[in-house]
């Protein structure tokens, strides 16, 4: 059996530790990733919490005049990963990549601030989180109903989810410049994007760079446009988390803002519900097409406090099918469905930071049952293969990258809480 203590997950933190920021693995992810720094701050939390406040402060060293967060913060030119900051050429410093990545951030400070009660930190850090979710009402919501658009796969944090697949097909990869992946010499290719996805990737990249990463362009032209089910519930939650740190600090203007974006979302979701499936489904803006599929982020509208009483039935329904079809919750695709594959990324691997979430949005709405099996399944995949990136729901192998940031974060937030977990749901947020 591999080494799952506590002190293992947090020397591999302290090991990917750069100097005040963390890389998600060495030398497939080099550089500090937006919402992987964010997990990693929640486990610094157990056992250093100036450290914990650290990882946050030095992500928004990359923020950009406009509010926009990176999902990638270039501090220094690693050769081992592709594309790097030559390649994306935005012309900030420090270089940084032209897209985001999931909101976590306002729920991590809200967990540090509740912990601490550390104002001077929260008073830094909350107008430049504020002014990144004021980016998303600006430039991601093309609809005025509270969801967010994605511009890339990568965006969504679900790089390769077969979610994307249709929608990419629109994209024209004929004129992308010769480039070497860097990701195949680190791990096995049977669990990496194909090469036409890769090539896609890379083609959204360019047009991003060739309107000088305009948000307002790429928003209204790019060639990938999407309604993301995982960016929207998570920007929903991260709302009301952010929300409650504007009362706390008697920010009336900005309660407003944040209680008309709250409002907006809720409304909104619906448009996101799939019936023929039984659930919230990413949709296509370009085709205005529906996904047509369940993923492990359609569970986050729980976490995001959303969804009808039968809306919610339905998903309880496709929650206990995937249940009797895998050994380990929650696959990220659902094993029925024909794009399935355990070992490839984001296509039906399980990630601990989507379950983390997911479990504290099943206990928050009362369903302990599936919670415990979400949570139980995640402790026993690292116990099984170890601190991988991601696992296979059939076999429990680790996929990825070994020795990984968040998923040692994920141990150490869940060990810490142990028998408490249940109990002291309210200070999980």
């Amino acid at each position: 059996m591999t080494d799952t203590t506590d002190k293992t997950a947090q020397k591999i933190l302290r090991a990917n530790d750069r100097g005040g920021y963390t890389v998600p693995t060495p030398g497939l992810y080099p550089y500090q990733w937006n919402w992987d720094s964010a997990f990693a701050a929640l486990g610094f939390a157990t056992f250093d919490l100036n450290r914990a406040w650290q990882e946050v402060e030095t992500l928004f060293q990359g923020q950009w005049t406009d509010g926009f967060l990176p999902h990638i913060v270039f501090r220094v030119d690693e050769p081992s990963y592709f594309p790097g900051p030559s390649i994306w050429r935005t012309g900030v410093t420090p270089p940084t990549s032209g897209i985001t990545q999931p909101p976590v951030v306002a729920t991590v400070v809200r967990a540090l601030f509740e912990q601490d009660n550390n104002r001077d930190r929260l008073e830094a850090l909350y107008p430049k989180i504020l002014a990144w979710h004021r980016w998303f009402a600006t430039y991601r919501d093309p609809l005025n109903n509270g969801l967010v658009m994605t511009s890339h796969p990568w965006e969504t944090g679900r790089d390769n989810s077969p979610e994307w697949d249709v929608p990419a097909r629109g994209v024209d990869s004929s004129k992308v410049e010769p480039y070497e992946r860097r990701d195949l010499g680190h791990v096995d290719s049977d669990m990496r994007p194909k090469k036409d996805d890769y090539d896609r990737y890379i083609a959204i990249l360019e047009f991003g760079r060739s309107v000088g990463w305009n948000h307002k362009t790429i928003a209204e032209k790019g060639p990938f446009r999407v309604l993301d089910v995982g960016l929207s519930f998570i920007l929903l939650r991260a709302n009301r988390d952010l929300l409650a740190l504007a009362e706390a600090l008697s920010r009336s203007d900005d309660v407003d803002f944040l209680r008309d974006r709250i409002e907006l979302a809720e409304y909104g979701v619906s448009y996101l519900w799939d019936e023929a499936i039984g659930a919230f489904c990413s949709r296509d803006l370009i085709a205005d097409k529906s996904s047509g599929m369940c993923t492990s982020t359609s569970f986050l509208a729980l976490y995001a406090d959303v969804g009808s009483v039968d809306q919610r039935a339905r998903l309880f329904e496709n929650f206990k099918r995937i249940a009797t079809t895998t050994r380990y919750m929650l696959p990220s695709t659902d094993p029925h469905h024909s794009a399935f594959d355990s070992k490839r990324y984001w296509r039906g691997p399980v990630w601990a930071v989507v379950n983390l979430m997911a479990a504290i949005g099943f206990y928050e709405q009362g369903y302990a049952l599936e919670a415990d099996r979400i949570r139980e399944d995640t402790l026993s995949l690292i116990k099984k293969a170890g601190f991988f990136e991601a696992f296979d729901p059939i076999s429990g192998e680790g996929t990825g990258g070994p020795d990984f940031t968040w998923t040692a974060a994920v141990w150490l937030y869940w060990s810490g809480l142990g028998q408490h977990f249940k109990d002291d749901i309210g200070e999980m947020v």
